[in-house]
């Protein structure tokens, strides 16, 4: 026991949970970071700020760019598992604050895994947050204050787009369609901010977060038109099928075939896309030409 104590001392916890699961050790310290990004915004903003090579593992959220889906992966961004993450060895986990559930981030701290959540706010200056936040911890400040720059120029066109709106048009946004019955997302969403973003106003205004809605819902919601992902529209079989939900025939959106579908990360991420999609967005939403991204 002599010989053993001082092994197990110079180990630390870390090292002794790793083995108790039988996962790899913990990287000794002045290793290169191996880290985990939990969300997909923050895992683009990784890979735009040329960090890669330290992404150990991410979440079936980090679908873009498309390099991420080939890392290993640790679930979905809130039900994730500790003993997942902790088997990639991961020097520092990166989240989302809707990143969970608590208990297995608790138990990545007890575990000796830094884990750094960075908060969800729907605006402009949230992604700059999460650029500065990310940079820093790649140590690519140059790089970073690049790519907020770049979002600030989205986020300045589309203040423009929106001063030149004639109206506010009504949206509705279906987060999915279970069984017929749509979840739509109502005040504080990202939904909402990317509807109010691209000069509209949110037709489900009247609850907050996201809530299932009937055939007449839908029809005293009003909507000019209404917002879909793809993913929703996947589900539900396409648009012709879309269309003959209960309500949406008796809309005006749907009277006027006025459906758009966006990507979901670059739509409700709120990473580097989601200027970009906000645009164009808005330009179909007041009917303008398409917005071209003159970044790339």
């Amino acid at each position: 026991m002599k010989k053993i104590r001082p092994l197990l001392c110079r180990l630390g916890l870390p090292a002794l949970l790793a083995a108790a699961l039988g996962l790899p050790l913990p990287a000794a310290a002045g290793t290169p970071a191996r880290i985990v990004s939990i969300g997909g915004a923050l895992t683009e903003i990784v890979y735009a700020l040329d960090g890669q090579a330290s992404l150990v593992g991410v979440d079936t959220t980090s679908l873009w760019p498309e390099a991420a889906k080939a890392l290993p992966q640790v679930g979905y961004m809130r039900a994730l598992s500790a003993e997942g993450i902790l088997s990639l060895a991961p020097t520092l986990v990166i989240a989302s604050a809707h990143a969970g559930p608590p208990p297995v981030l608790a138990q990545l701290h007890a575990a000796g895994v830094e884990v750094k959540t960075l908060t969800e706010e729907y605006s402009e200056q949230g992604i700059v947050n999460k650029i500065a936040d990310i940079a820093a911890v790649l140590g690519k400040p140059v790089e970073g204050e690049r790519l907020a720059a770049q979002v600030h120029a989205d986020f300045s066109r589309l203040a423009q787009l929106r001063a030149q709106a004639i109206k506010q048009p009504k949206v509705l946004f279906f987060m999915a369609v279970s069984h017929g019955a749509p979840l739509v997302s109502g005040r504080d969403t990202a939904a909402d901010a990317i509807i109010a973003l691209a000069g509209g106003s949110n037709a489900a205004a009247d609850f907050s977060g996201n809530k299932p809605i009937g055939g007449e819902t839908v029809i005293a919601a009003a909507p000019d038109a209404i917002l879909l992902t793809e993913l929703t529209l996947n589900a539900v079989g396409g648009l012709e099928q879309f269309y003959q939900l209960p309500g949406i025939a008796h809309t005006p959106a749907g009277q006027n075939r006025r459906v758009i579908v966006m990507d979901t990360l670059s739509l409700l991420g709120f990473g580097l896309r989601s200027g970009q999609a906000a645009l164009d967005f808005a330009k179909q939403l007041h009917q303008l030409p398409a917005v071209a991204d003159h970044r790339h």
